[in-house]
């Protein structure tokens, strides 16, 4: 099954691209999908209202919806949600799991290998916020449109 929009902008002809939800399943090559549906959302918004949405943003965005998917189905359980949300100058990456838990941040260790995804995803971000949900957590990266 592959993701498909379960509300916002997507699918409203002329209306403006603010925001796009996806349900991410269990089956076939979730992560990319991910990535493309984060590259398509921000296409969107550039040919459609016109926004200048640099290559950096888009690279970083698909970056950070890669990291944040990956953990989601990694450490929790149920579905996967994708939120795109346009916020002034930024792409909002809203990333919903069934885990309750706030993610935390390994200690450094140089000998690691792997497990860096938070810590990315800290680096890139303008800003990241965990919210509890009555069935989970959402967590959302801000990120910069422009370079």
């Amino acid at each position: 099954m592959e993701p498909g929009p379960v509300g916002g902008g997507e699918g409203v002809p002329g209306a403006p691209v603010r925001r796009a939800s996806y349900a991410l399943d269990d089956e076939g090559a979730w992560i990319a999908q991910a990535r493309h549906l984060a590259a398509a959302f921000l296409s969107r918004v550039r040919a459609e209202d016109g926004l200048p949405v640099s290559t950096r943003a888009v690279e970083v965005t698909q970056l950070v919806v890669s990291e944040l998917v990956t953990n989601a189905r990694k450490y929790a359980p149920g579905p996967v949600g994708l939120d795109l949300r346009l916020a002034d100058d930024a792409v909002e990456v809203i990333v919903h799991d069934g885990n309750p838990a706030a993610p935390s941040p390994r200690d450094a260790d140089p000998g690691r290998v792997g497990q860096h995804g938070l810590e990315i995803v800290m680096a890139v971000a303008q800003t990241l916020d965990v919210q509890q949900e009555p069935a989970g957590k959402s967590i959302t990266a801000r990120i910069s449109l422009s370079p």
